[in-house]
């Protein structure tokens, strides 16, 4: 073998083997899609590169499919934003610990011309009977994410079976939240989006938020290792680094300074417990 062969391969083994033999070089993140089209990956994961040297793929989902890709163990970290759902995903051993991360809310959107009459209604039951009502047009995710699990409950507590109207006034897409609202756009109907989406979303023709600002519509987000007692070839130690960092004074304060249009899209709350 010639020596500059062996020296490649001197080269290969040290640029991947890290202190204690572990390899730390990338970490897979299952997340949502209202963290990636917020633009929020584009702006931390270079930092927290920086700060460690390890890269985050990030596959964005919806919530439900990103926690069935964790417990297929096609991931090293799991942030998602349905609280439930990620402490089942703990107590049946998928995760090592759910930590809460940070938070923002989620919105009513609609037309400026608001055929249902919703706008500053301070009721979120009262102002979805308004809209099954009037029959206005309403485009679901419904792609089993946090939104649509949230928007899921919304009706539930306003007393509103959506199944009954699916195809007529409700409108279910199976979609993401920028291809929903491009949609919601498209027909003229209201949806339920999270706030970071919206603010970043640049197609808003003539649309405004008409519901917001209420307890029901809190969105938390959460941030788990996935378990690697359960899924052996999780990165554990580079995958704790990103949680621990992210939960740090140094990560918080990213995610504080995280604004688009002069505005903040997440508020961190890794070492607080704020709840609606």
């Amino acid at each position: 073998m010639g020596m500059r062969i062996i020296l490649l391969l001197i080269l290969v083994f040290f640029s991947v083997i890290s202190e204690g033999g572990a390899v730390e070089t990338s970490i897979n993140l299952q997340s949502t899609t209202s963290t990636k089209n917020s633009g929020f990956y584009d702006y931390i994961l270079p930092l927290f590169k920086e700060n460690t040297g390890i890269k985050v793929n990030v596959v964005a989902v919806g919530t439900g499919q990103a926690i069935k890709n964790a417990q297929n163990c096609d991931s090293d970290v799991l942030l998602v934003h349905a609280k439930a759902d990620e402490e089942k995903f703990v107590s049946q051993g998928y995760g090592v610990k759910r930590f809460n991360l940070m938070y923002n809310d989620f919105i009513i959107v609609g037309p400026a011309s608001d055929p249902a009459k919703i706008s500053g209604v301070k009721d979120i039951s009262v102002a979805l009977n308004k809209i099954s009502k009037s029959r206005s047009l309403f485009t679901s995710r419904g792609d089993n994410s946090g939104t649509h699990k949230r928007e899921q409950l919304l009706w539930k507590l306003a007393g509103i079976h959506t199944a009954n109207a699916s195809g007529s006034w409700y409108r279910e897409i199976g979609s993401g939240m920028g291809t929903t609202l491009n949609t919601s756009i498209g027909m003229g109907s209201y949806t339920l989006t999270d706030r970071a989406t919206w603010v970043s979303f640049r197609n808003k023709y003539d649309f405004e938020i008409h519901v917001e600002g209420k307890n029901a519509l809190f969105n938390q987000y959460g941030v788990i290792l996935v378990n690697p007692e359960r899924c052996p070839a999780v990165n554990a130690r580079a995958g704790q680094k990103f949680i621990d960092w992210l939960r740090s004074v140094k990560g918080q304060s990213a995610i504080r300074n995280f604004r688009k249009y002069d505005q903040q899209l997440f508020f961190p709350n890794a070492n607080k417990n704020i709840t609606p």
